[in-house]
């Protein structure tokens, strides 16, 4: 048989191309955010591509009815009062959608330049709960913010992103033949055993020197640095018929991308319909992974600050704000666990939750999920607008939950909040899992969220 003949039964294995229009945004979104201030940035991009003005923190926010976009970090914040009435109270309430942009990982020393029998290495921190196991043996590249020297800038510094996305790093795994019991139990010290090589030849300049060739500034002017590392294999298509979609980042990318295209979404048919009464939000905030207690985190004033300056610049003031959040629903979006095949004993036999089967409301009775009965009928309303299948979580009583930005939302703003996702396998693996359709129902529940009708 000519060796360019296809063996019988042979078909091509699916590709990106098979994915529908939101699997396939996702995967563009997660490939173009390596970190989270990229993530932040990409958000910016596209809504500032879909009429949105980026304002400042520092600036005097305008006055005028509009679609606005502002950053704090990795974090974004994006709104539209452009469908409001002149006449529009100023105490309108808002629909929030919040998620965040920062993923478990590994994140480069301050100090990291490491020497070991002619092996050069970096030191890294872990940032989060990553599974450590995955990101052994893979192929990792680099990105983040450096803060470098500018006399013009505010603190003297200006911010630059960088990106690599070449196999610089790699954590090396041990061989089986010096730890024949490795099987039996993987135990990974964070310190000892996930310093990443990343040369042998002796002549390494310091990561700091590299640093700032790679950004063409002078050594001493390369003044901080927040680089992490990223696994470099392209988002796609998985399985037999591309049914799933193997991504690193999807939690909480996933709702980046969602709450991104369920804004504009919402907006365009908010404004098509001539108006609605409230305003809707998106809010992404860095370092949930982390407690989420940072001046960018969703503990922070970032969420706070926005809606308040938002009916302040409307011509309201503190008793408008406090009456437009007392009618304020946020939903707190974050992806969720399915069911996993091979461990189901794990879960809560009567909340089984699977990929495909639609968007997720979470429940927890301790309060590490926000959702209470308005909510969660709010978004069960929701997906029955968008058409969708509504799944509902709940851990194990002899196990404890996560948590989300939710609780800490619901209690810096007093609103009605309710924990929703996306269901998923392998929760903070360098690489997750999901279902191709899931992406789509997301976006569809998210933008009835924000527009209900």
């Amino acid at each position: 048989m000519p060796v360019d003949t296809p063996l019988p039964g042979h078909r091509p294995h699916p590709v990106r191309g098979s994915l529908d229009a939101h699997a396939r945004g996702l995967c563009e979104l997660i490939d173009a955010a390596p970190s989270p201030y990229h993530a932040a940035a990409e958000v910016t991009r596209r809504l500032v591509q879909a009429g949105f003005i980026e304002v400042l923190e520092t600036d005097a926010w305008p006055r005028e009815p509009g679609r606005y976009v502002v950053r704090r970090g990795g974090s974004v914040a994006a709104w539209s009062t452009a469908h409001l009435e002149a006449d529009a109270p100023a105490s309108t309430p808002f629909r929030v959608v919040g998620g965040h942009t920062d993923s478990p990982n590994l994140r480069i020393s301050p100090r990291p330049d490491k020497g070991v029998l002619g092996w050069e290495e970096l030191v890294v921190e872990v940032y989060g709960g990553p599974l450590l196991n995955s990101w052994l043996d893979r192929d990792l590249g680099l990105s983040g913010r450096v803060a470098v020297r500018d006399a013009t800038a505010p603190l003297g510094v200006s911010e630059r992103l960088v990106r690599v996305d070449e196999p610089v790093l790699r954590v090396p795994q041990l061989a089986i033949h010096l730890d024949r019991e490795v099987n039996s139990g993987l135990a990974l010290d964070p310190q000892r055993h996930l310093t990443p090589i990343w040369g042998a030849s002796g002549e390494a300049p310091s990561f700091h020197a590299w640093l700032a060739a790679l950004l063409d500034v002078a050594d001493r002017d390369v003044l901080g640095f927040e680089v992490m590392t990223h696994d470099l294999t392209p988002s796609g298509p998985l399985g037999r018929e591309g049914d799933l979609l193997a991504a690193p980042r999807l939690d909480n990318l996933g709702t980046s991308y969602a709450g991104t295209v369920a804004l504009v979404d919402a907006v365009a048919a908010i404004e098509s319909a001539g108006g609605a009464g409230h305003v809707p939000l998106l809010v992404l905030f860095d370092h949930e992974e982390i407690g989420s207690t940072t001046s960018s985190g969703g503990d922070s004033t970032f969420l706070p600050a926005v809606l308040e300056r938002v009916v302040l610049t409307r011509g309201g003031d503190r008793e408008d704000h406090l009456r437009a959040l007392a009618g304020t629903l946020v939903v707190s979006a974050d992806m969720a666990h399915a069911t996993h095949p091979n461990y189901a004993e794990l879960h809560e036999p009567n909340h089984r939750i699977t990929v495909g089967g639609g968007p997720v409301l979470k429940v927890n009775t301790r309060g590490r999920y926000a959702s209470d009965a308005p909510g969660s009928a709010a978004f069960a309303l929701a997906c029955e607008q968008a058409g969708v299948p509504m799944q509902v979580f709940r851990s194990r009583g002899d196990m404890p939950c996560g948590s989300t930005i939710g609780p800490m939302s619901a209690a810096l703003t007093g609103a009605t909040t309710v924990d929703v996702g996306a269901p998923m396998l392998s929760m903070h693996s360098a690489r997750e899992l999901t279902g191709a359709t899931d992406p789509g129902m997301y976006v569809a529940a998210l933008t009835a969220c924000l527009d209900p009708h």
